[in-house]
């Protein structure tokens, strides 16, 4: 604990002390926190995380598993990751494979502000490399969840798989005809 008459080190404007100030703790207050214990910023940044995953339900997989910010980012970079490779699965399972962006989409505008400016520069990049990787859903470009009206550039089938040219086994729902910048691997 450090404390002076005037008052406790806490994060706050930039200061001497390379962004610590003087002064009472707004973000301890806010955190509820009332014992005077310094808290870093890192500290509070990551209880605001914390705080926003769960204010956003983001915080648990399906069945109960936590999960985090850095997981849910990772986990886009892994499904984006697979996308890219050629996507060997069918469509409710992409449509569940991408829950992730979905997750990060509903806890991005809670997140502390210098968290978002720190991890936006990787969502860009990834949902840059998701949008090379698929191609639009006809007349769904313009989405608020822009992801979900997605279809992979490559599809992978298991050899013997039946394919006639279309929508292979576990596409064929799609409402469209599969275009020609879509293509399957057998």
């Amino acid at each position: 604990m450090i404390g002076a008459a005037a008052g406790k080190l806490c994060a706050g404007a930039p200061g001497p002390l390379s962004g610590w100030t003087w002064g009472p703790d707004p973000a301890l207050a806010a955190l509820g926190r009332t014992d005077g214990v310094l808290v870093t910023t890192q500290e509070q940044e990551q209880e605001a995380v914390h705080a926003a995953m769960v204010a956003a339900g983001a915080d648990r997989r399906a069945g109960g598993q936590p999960c985090t910010f850095s997981a849910l980012l990772d986990g886009w970079g892994h499904e984006v990751a697979g996308v890219e490779e050629g996507y060997a699965w069918c469509l409710a399972e992409f449509d569940s494979d991408i829950w992730c962006r979905t997750a990060l989409a509903r806890v991005w505008p809670l997140l502390p502000p210098r968290v978002r400016s720190a991890r936006q520069p990787r969502l860009h990049e990834l949902d840059e490399r998701f949008r090379a990787a698929t191609i639009e859903w006809p007349g769904r470009g313009d989405e608020e969840q822009w992801w979900l009206w997605r279809v992979p550039r490559l599809l992978v089938t298991e050899p013997g798989d039946p394919y006639d040219g279309g929508w292979p086994a576990g596409w064929l729902r799609m409402p469209f005809p599969k275009p020609d910048s879509v293509r399957v691997i057998t």
